[in-house]
């Protein structure tokens, strides 16, 4: 999806299409972006930005508070168009997913055919615009859909595939961020073709064990399939950075950010979970997870938050370092209410309950800065 967040705000509020929208938390929560509009994108703003930066950068930005529980409305309302093409859907996040079609091909005809469908239902049904991205592989497809955002639809075959990849900059794949892609074009390897032609021992000095996976995707090579969630086993939201960030601050709040969406996910589809995971990626790749299980599942905003906080601050105060991705997830997902509390828990569970319920209903109601858990 184009721009998720703030494009379902100018579907909501038609006044506000064309202008410099932003929606994520403001200054005196030492909020942070958590998405951006085209139109204010042309000043340097984007998601994961403190707020603060980006009213520098854009003071004539208008800033509208996060609106979790309408997202996931119309994200459910986009899910249901896909799985009307293929039960193999793999989500990535509210605005995102993998799509398997192979199957559905001789039901619904060619996939250009099909990908067209998908896109013109969400635009006749939903009024939102997706750019669709289709190839013999998920990294050439996600390269694909946004390789002409906004409102994008491009087709890589295995037989343009390397015309397409040569002439792209060395971020353009995976695992490449900024400091490393400096590190190569520091050594003149500033496109894909000059890293695909370049000797797997020198890429190692500057990419390490990841050498020879990026040299695979260089050529288009990529053997991961579509893994779709039928069961859903744990529901996450996790962000890659367009820099590497260390301060605590704007970590905790993204993290708490992404604690309310997946809480809120988790008493939509009414379930709980009896793990938290957080994952997160350093500036040189290597990725790591640290976790926590409680005595009994949880779709507790204040539960999960207190237990994030504590395993973040675990980390943050022994290995705290640049990090490139932080995400949040619930797993070991049972019905809501399946498994009684025993005689001995928390008190207090109850009544966070009831205040969830609530605090959900003003939240959609009047936004993300109408209340606030203090």
């Amino acid at each position: 999806m184009d721009a998720f967040y703030a494009s379902v705000e100018q579907l909501d509020n038609p006044d506000l299409k064309g202008k410099p929208l932003m929606v994520g938390g403001t200054v005196k929560q030492r909020g942070v972006v958590s998405a951006a509009s085209y139109e204010i994108r042309k000043y340097g703003v984007h998601s994961a930005m403190p707020t603060s930066q980006a009213l520098r950068l854009c003071p004539n930005a208008i800033l509208l508070p996060v609106r979790m529980e309408r997202y996931a409305e119309i994200s459910k309302q986009i899910q249901e168009i896909f799985l009307s093409y293929t039960p193999d859907v793999e989500p990535l996040s509210l605005d995102e997913a993998f799509l398997d079609i192979t199957g559905s091909i001789s039901l619904f005809g060619s996939p250009e055919k099909i990908g067209k469908d998908i896109k013109n239902r969400i635009k006749q049904e939903l009024g939102l615009t997706a750019s669709v991205g289709i190839a013999p592989n998920k990294f050439l497809a996600k390269l694909a859909s946004d390789l002409q955002k906004p409102d994008g639809f491009v087709i890589i075959t295995e037989e343009n595939k390397q015309k397409i990849l040569d002439p792209l900059n060395v971020s353009k794949i995976w695992g490449i961020g900024k400091i490393t892609s400096k590190a190569l074009q520091d050594r003149g390897i500033n496109t894909i073709e000059k890293l695909r032609n370049t000797p797997v021992i020198i890429l190692k000095n500057i990419l390490g064990n990841q050498a020879e996976d990026i040299l695979l995707l260089a050529q288009g090579i990529d053997n991961r399939q579509v893994e779709p969630d039928r069961d859903a086993k744990s529901i996450s939201a996790e962000e890659t950075f367009p820099e590497d960030i260390i301060d605590k601050d704007i970590l905790l709040n993204i993290l708490h950010n992404q604690v309310e969406e997946v809480a809120q996910r988790l008493r939509a589809e009414k379930v709980e979970g009896k793990t938290i995971t957080l994952k997160l990626r350093y500036k040189d790749f290597k990725t790591i997870t640290r976790s926590h299980s409680f005595d009994s599942p949880t779709n507790t905003t204040f539960v999960l938050w207190e237990e994030a906080k504590n395993v973040f601050e675990k980390w943050y105060s022994s290995n705290s370092t640049k990090i490139r991705l932080l995400g949040f997830g619930v797993s070991g997902l049972v019905n809501e209410g399946s498994i009684h509390w025993s005689l001995f828990s928390d008190p207090n569970e109850k009544k966070q309950k009831n205040l969830d319920s609530i605090y959900d209903k003003i939240k959609n109601k009047y936004g993300d800065d109408s209340l606030k858990r203090g």
